[in-house]
């Protein structure tokens, strides 16, 4: 079994940068896929970035490349959501998963969920 639990939300202005976090306990953490998920009010959760157990690789919402960065710390149990440039339209409840596929991409992949922490970018 996996327990999540995210922080490092809050308010920043459009264009600053804010860093997720992503605490995991459980055994089986390094052979799960970490993925980044967020909800805005009347929205389906959507994908935002995942990463590979070993961390070797990654993948990104098309909006958010080059401006997000996922990495993970397996001696820490954490992953990390580094989020920059931040616009309006990143404003959501954001979400840490873990899947046991060895990346997962898609919302029904993931086995364990986060609590949410709330982001959200002023104009």
């Amino acid at each position: 079994q996996v327990q999540l639990v995210e922080s490092g939300g809050g308010l920043v202005q459009a264009g600053g940068s804010l860093r997720l976090s992503c605490a995991a306990s459980g055994r089986t953490f390094s052979s799960n896929t970490i993925g980044w998920f967020r909800q805005a009010p009347g929205k389906e959760r959507a994908f935002v970035a995942a990463i590979s157990c070993s961390g070797a690789s990654t993948s990104y919402l098309d909006s958010v490349k080059g401006r997000f960065t996922i990495s993970r710390d397996n001696a820490r149990n954490t992953v990390y959501l580094q989020m920059n440039s931040l616009k309006p339209e990143d404003t959501a409840v954001y979400y840490c998963a873990a899947a046991k596929n060895c990346m997962a991409l898609r919302s029904y992949e993931y086995n364990y969920w986060g609590q949410g922490t709330q982001v959200t970018v002023s104009s």
